[in-house]
């Protein structure tokens, strides 16, 4: 059995028997080491006219293909900056080149190719408080040049039509399956199924799981277009994330425990600990922190979280009353876990390489942590 379908099996059982088969299974099928590539906030440009990031990532693509260690390739979210406009052939070009990776992609979405579609310096437009409308960002023919004229809702399903049209599969050429939350909503929470791109899987004893949390915007609550108050439509989108990302954690974390898991790893967009603009805008993420902290000291084993959005590289746990960062969300002191920025937005291009091996159990380190150990790889 694939390594990936593991997981939808058991998720489909139940009792005794399928608890020791389970364990048996995985035992057998993912106790070998495994090496992952993380990246993310890429590729970026300063303008919408500027390509250079892009021009450069078929050579960076080929430079990760040509690592015979890496199986897997993570990007963390953001496929453009925030001073790019979104639009469905960009993303398109971005699917195209992403097909190039040899080994399975896992995406998770970021804010500047959907939540931050709104903005201005996006494509989108600005509240007119003298008209009362929107003043939205035309081409030099009239046109708006944003997708569904910037409205975060159309771009987060063009990303979905465009990145997850196969539910349930990687991107890349070799494609490998997850299990995506689409097939297994909660019970009396039938909109979880809208969310396709949060998915799991388990590889070498470690379970991964990715939520959709986009940064940039306290998630999602700058208010779109910058009207005097959110849309129904806005305080609906938020809410509704927000609690499929918690039930998505909730599983995550029952599963990696039934399956007697080493370690859990979390993929998302967010640098919920971001203190470029305080604590108040980022006050909208404590849910999520509290609960990664809740389960995180229940599972008593390594959690490692990747988060893009900051771009500059870091290495902490942020959920420890030493750290620097502490102060961000306070209250917390949680020692088994461990939390990487992976470096992104600027030229050059580099990506994260990851080795898991489960016969390793390393200190929470700035470079290794329980059955992990990461390199920087700077192109």
């Amino acid at each position: 059995m694939h390594r990936l379908a593991l997981s939808v099996t058991l998720l489909m059982a139940s009792g005794a028997a399928a608890y020791a088969a389970g364990r048996d299974a995985l035992d057998a099928v993912v106790r070998a080491p495994s090496t992952i590539a993380v990246y993310g906030d890429a590729p970026y440009g300063t303008s919408p006219t500027d390509t250079t990031q892009l021009t450069a990532t078929p050579a960076f693509i080929d430079t990760i293909n040509s690592d015979p260690d890496v199986t897997v390739v993570l990007h963390v979210g953001d496929i453009h900056s925030g001073k790019q406009y979104c639009t469905e052939p960009y993303d398109r070009q971005i699917f195209d080149l992403w097909q190039r990776f040899d080994d399975p992609l896992v995406y998770t979405p970021g804010d500047n190719e959907w939540a931050d579609c709104h903005k201005a310096a996006e494509g989108g437009g600005s509240y007119n408080a003298a008209t009362g409308t929107i003043s939205y960002v035309l081409d030099a023919t009239g046109n708006p040049v944003d997708y569904a004229l910037g409205d975060p809702i159309a771009n987060l399903e063009l990303v979905r039509s465009i990145f997850f049209s196969r539910p349930g599969l990687t991107l890349g050429r070799h494609p490998m399956p997850v299990l995506s939350q689409a097939f297994v909503p909660s019970p009396g929470y039938d909109s979880d199924r809208q969310f396709v791109e949060n998915v799991m899987w388990v590889q070498s004893r470690v379970l991964f799981v990715t939520i959709n949390l986009p940064g940039g915007s306290n998630n999602d609550t700058d208010v779109w277009y910058g009207e005097p108050t959110a849309t129904a439509a806005q305080l609906q989108e938020r809410a509704e994330r927000t609690g499929a990302d918690l039930r998505w954690l909730d599983l995550a974390f029952s599963v990696a425990g039934f399956l007697g898991a080493d370690a859990v790893v979390i993929e998302t967009q967010a640098d919920v600990w971001d203190p470029e603009k305080g604590p108040a805008h980022q006050a909208q993420y404590e849910p999520l922190v509290r609960s990664l902290a809740t389960h995180t000291t229940a599972f008593g084993k390594p959690v490692l979280m990747f988060n893009g959005d900051s771009h500059v590289f870091l290495s902490d746990n942020p959920l420890s009353a030493a750290d620097p960062l502490a102060y961000m969300h306070p209250g917390y002191y949680v020692p088994n876990f461990h939390r990487i920025v992976v470096h992104g937005s600027s030229l050059p291009l580099e990506w994260l390489k990851v080795t898991i091996d489960p016969r390793k159990h390393a200190p929470n380190g700035p470079d290794a942590f329980g059955p992990f150990s990461w390199q920087r790889m700077i192109q």
